[in-house]
């Protein structure tokens, strides 16, 4: 995996996280990847609720993140958009572009709307989900086989997010 991370401000306060990778598989299962609950269970999160646009999805991420989120585009098998804990003060946009590279797929993920003082966190949280989505898809099983929970990260992710944060924080934003 060669995992491209950037950083980059909106306005005063608000900021965008992008991250990138190459996966070794085909666009339509990546987009199963990245789209269904039971192989989104197996590299980020726990989802449920309406799974069509205009629905809203309850998650709850490896991370601990837990919310709500809206499916605002949904085209299949390149791009996905969607509002995260919507109409409130917290919300942000979490958009997924897929695209054939020869028999790979890149992936790309940005999130905007993030506070800028807590980017690198974010980058560094994005970067450990995409490269449990890398392990997930080359052992055809869950990054995590330990349960987590709104309170309590899948211990790999956290593991993996401490030794990210300090380098994304040393990075400059954009």
């Amino acid at each position: 995996m060669n995992i491209i991370g950037t950083m980059r401000t909106l306005d005063e306060t608000r900021g965008a996280v992008r991250v990138e990778d190459v996966y070794d598989t085909d666009i339509d299962d990546l987009w199963e990847a990245c789209t269904t609950p039971e192989r989104l269970a197996r590299w980020i999160a726990v989802v449920s609720g309406d799974l069509r646009v205009g629905g809203t999805i309850h998650a709850v991420l490896t991370s601990t993140w837990t919310g709500p989120g809206r499916i605002e585009v949904c085209d299949a098998p390149h791009h996905l958009l969607l509002t995260m804990e919507p109409d409130t003060d917290d919300e942000s946009q979490m958009e997924a572009w897929l695209a054939k590279e020869g028999s790979k797929t890149r992936l790309v993920v940005e999130e905007r709307g993030l506070p800028v003082d807590k980017l690198y966190f974010h980058g560094a949280g994005w970067q450990a989900h995409l490269e449990d989505l890398g392990r997930s898809l080359a052992e055809n099983t869950p990054a995590h086989p330990e349960p987590w929970s709104e309170q309590t990260p899948a211990p790999a992710w956290r593991q993996r997010w401490d030794e990210l944060t300090p380098t994304y924080k040393a990075m400059e934003v954009e």
